[in-house]
């Protein structure tokens, strides 16, 4: 298997140039062990660490099945949808059609890639002329099919990518809906880098008696990225990242966050302090996601902050580095997130930011991944002897402030007082002492209370009246 070429996988010529124009000449182990399985025709259950080559694992089988059916004419009907390969994101669907494009450019095979966030009618009119292959979100295929403006009834192959995220992500009913529009016969393929028990459940929905390739340890991360976490407090993150991207040596860094409202107020932040930053979340339209995310590939904006929508589907080439800003509670969303560094045998740094609260889904990632993560002691400031009291000191920049994580904690010691009247215990005042009753008092002061006493009750009744 080690010495295995694609040119040994029985594929066909035109596929073999487009691979050979693409740089590409031996295959990864998980291509070369799920290209003969789907050639075969049967259904596939397919694990592997994100970044090794999932995609041509089933792009080119399928292509390969789909080339006799190929033809140049531009009838419509000719070229119905025998391919369906279903994605859970925007920026995933974009780069797997994209390699099914590049894969099958000498060839008479369509491929169209459709998703939301932008009008369903600029896509309608390339639906129409024909493409055997279609890369789909769930929810924007449904919108296709309800305006029927695509037909699955033909379809031969179909394709569940970052299967357990399509399936956790509460995309089930969708499934479910487009799964009942297909041929009963078909071959089911699920690639991810993930499968937990429950997802192997769930996958006895749809598939039929699947084989199950695992080539690297389940839910295991690359041996090529280095791991590294920053015990450090929420105030504190901010400083921490600033310095450590100012003192690395990565052109690009991907910053992750666990909300929209993190991601574009820590990218307002880093751009005000001099760092070519951008954010790519939810909220954007396609437009500046697409703008964004083609900026950073291109080196225009070296840190790009992102939410977990960007996890799946990053491919960038030479990402030397990924930097949690705050990590994800579901331990599987490391593994995709940390996998857009150390690609195709690139090495790559790794790097987290946690605080107090976040360390029980640190524990969760440890215990999944099977690994303890080095814990790395806070950087330290360049200039200690800045840490003055702050009444007599001017205000530390943010960087020096935050990078001292354990001297927050530091008791204060108080100034003293020079003058000695302050330090004196206390003795009550001679006014005070006055008013203490002697012990040797005459009775008469006593004998007037009770006439005050009785007055009052006297007047009181005569004031409610």
């Amino acid at each position: 298997m080690n010495n295995i070429s694609f040119a040994d996988l029985n594929l066909a010529p035109e596929i073999l140039r487009a691979l050979t124009e693409s740089g590409y000449t031996v295959p990864t182990p998980i291509q070369a062990q799920a290209i003969p399985m789907v050639l075969e025709g049967c259904d596939l259950m397919a694990g592997a660490q994100t970044g090794t080559g999932k995609t041509a694992a089933f792009a080119l089988p399928m292509l390969q099945k789909l080339l006799p059916l190929a033809t140049p004419s531009p009838s419509p009907a000719r070229h119905p949808v025998r391919a369906l390969i279903l994605v859970p994101t925007r920026e995933l669907a974009i780069q797997v059609e994209a390699s099914v494009k590049a894969y099958a450019k000498h060839s008479h095979l369509r491929s169209l890639v459709v998703f939301g966030g932008v009008d369903i009618k600029t896509q309608t009119p390339h639906l129409r002329t024909g493409v055997e292959i279609l890369v789909a979100t769930p929810g924007r295929l449904l919108d296709h099919i309800e305006q029927k403006t695509v037909q699955l009834n033909q379809v031969q192959m179909l394709v569940l990518d970052e299967a357990d995220r399509m399936l956790d992500m509460g995309f089930m009913p969708d499934l479910k809906r487009i799964l009942a529009l297909l041929p009963r016969q078909r071959q089911t393929l699920m690639f991810s880098a993930t499968f937990s028990n429950e997802i192997k459940r769930l996958s006895e929905d749809f598939l039929v008696s699947p084989k199950l390739i695992e080539v690297a340890r389940s839910n295991a991360t690359s041996e090529n990225i280095t791991q590294k976490v920053y015990l450090v407090g929420s105030a504190e993150k901010h400083a921490l990242l600033a310095q450590l991207l100012r003192g690395s040596d990565a052109k690009q860094t991907l910053v992750f966050t666990k909300t929209k409202l993190t991601a574009s107020r820590l990218a307002r932040q880093l751009h005000r302090e001099g760092f070519a930053a951008d954010a790519i979340h939810g909220d954007k339209s396609q437009l500046e996601r697409i703008q964004a995310l083609d900026a950073f590939k291109q080196g225009k904006t070296s840190v790009l902050i992102a939410t977990d929508v960007a996890a799946r589907g990053l491919d960038i080439d030479h990402l030397p580095m990924v930097i949690n800003y705050e990590i994800p509670s579901a331990p599987e969303d490391y593994v995709h997130r940390i996998g857009r560094t150390g690609r195709a045998g690139a090495s790559g740094s790794a790097i987290s930011l946690v605080s107090p609260e976040e360390e029980k889904y640190l524990f969760e990632i440890e215990k999944l991944i099977k690994t303890t993560i080095q814990r790395e002691a806070p950087l330290t400031s360049p200039a200690p002897a800045a840490r003055a009291p702050r009444a007599e000191s001017r205000p530390a920049p943010r960087t020096d402030h935050h990078v001292h994580i354990r001297a927050q904690h530091t008791p204060v010691s108080k100034t003293p007082v020079h003058d000695a009247w302050f330090n004196k215990p206390y003795e009550p005042s001679v006014s005070t002492r006055v008013l203490a009753p002697p012990p040797d008092l005459p009775s008469k002061p006593k004998s007037q209370l009770p006439a005050l006493f009785m007055r009052r009750k006297v007047s009181t009744p005569d004031a409610e009246d």
